[in-house]
């Protein structure tokens, strides 16, 4: 998870969000949320993310929305980190879903 929020603060992603999502779902052990300017910004900020996990061995991840870049998703099996324009962010509200407005429910990073 380190090295994900270190790529996204490295890129200038806004708005950082960490997930603890340990005994709410089995999909992955937390979720990190950022924003990106625009499109372009969102691209390179996912496009970063997958070299930093390559270069660092670990497995390929999932990727949903790249042709886009409204909205990338990537799932790397025990981090699911979405990457967003900053309108489409606030349509879907993960950070509300996900129960990050309640006390201890968010991690600290």
């Amino acid at each position: 998870m380190a090295l994900a929020q270190r790529v996204l603060e490295d890129m200038k992603a806004e708005d950082i969000t960490v997930i603890d999502l340990v005994g709410k779902t089995s999909l992955a052990d937390a979720m990190i949320i950022a924003s990106g300017n625009v499109n372009r910004h969102v691209a390179a900020i996912s496009e970063a993310l997958i070299e930093a996990l390559k270069n660092a061995g670990k497995p390929s991840p999932n990727v949903e929305g790249m042709p886009a870049c409204d909205w990338v998703l990537l799932d790397t099996g025990d981090i699911i980190i979405h990457v967003f324009r900053p309108e489409v962010r606030q349509f879907y509200n993960l950070e509300k879903m996900w129960g990050t407005d309640r006390p201890n429910e968010r991690l600290d990073s």
